[in-house]
């Protein structure tokens, strides 16, 4: 599976203690050089400065092989070229959380998930605390609606397998 990341999703599972779920879920994540170095800005935290000087070896930092399309001009470089390379990788998926750049992603046919995603199917696997986790999340400058946070929350947020005797364990 090829998993191409902007940065707003390794940058928040990040300060939230999570970005480990990226490998647990797609076993290899690719960033454009751009989105590498979005997250070494200055005002980056330190957390995810620390991270980043012990990259694991299941994330690949690419330089774009071609000009993004000046259609994507609107957009921030790290949008930009995450959208590039998942077109040009014709990636499985984009981890994205940028409205616009959601939207661009989707007109271009690239399946979209965002932080929230992978924060969702971490917890229908049981990998993760959502509720903890969403706590944690609404601490960080994340922007989210709080009745999409608090619906997220009442759909995953318990591990239902363990919490619910009627329902079966899925093997």
């Amino acid at each position: 599976m090829i998993v191409v990341s902007d940065t707003s999703s390794i940058y928040y599972l990040v300060l939230v203690e999570q970005i480990d779920r990226l490998h647990d879920l797609y076993h290899r994540v690719i960033i454009p050089s751009s989105v590498y170095e979005e997250l070494q800005a200055p005002a980056t935290p330190r957390a995810v400065h620390a991270w980043l000087s012990s990259q694991p070896a299941w994330l690949e930092v690419v330089s774009l092989s071609r000009t993004p399309d000046s259609g994507l001009d609107y957009l921030g470089a790290g949008e930009r070229d995450a959208i590039t390379l998942a077109q040009d990788l014709r990636a499985d998926r984009l981890l994205i959380d940028d409205r616009d750049g959601r939207r661009e992603a989707s007109q271009r046919e690239l399946l979209v998930i965002g932080t929230l995603g992978v924060l969702a199917v971490s917890a229908e696997r049981d990998l993760l605390d959502l509720a903890d986790v969403i706590d944690r999340l609404r601490a960080t400058t994340f922007r989210a609606s709080p009745r999409l946070l608090t619906a997220l929350v009442e759909r995953y947020g318990q591990k239902s397998s363990s919490l619910d005797p009627k329902k079966s364990h899925k093997s």
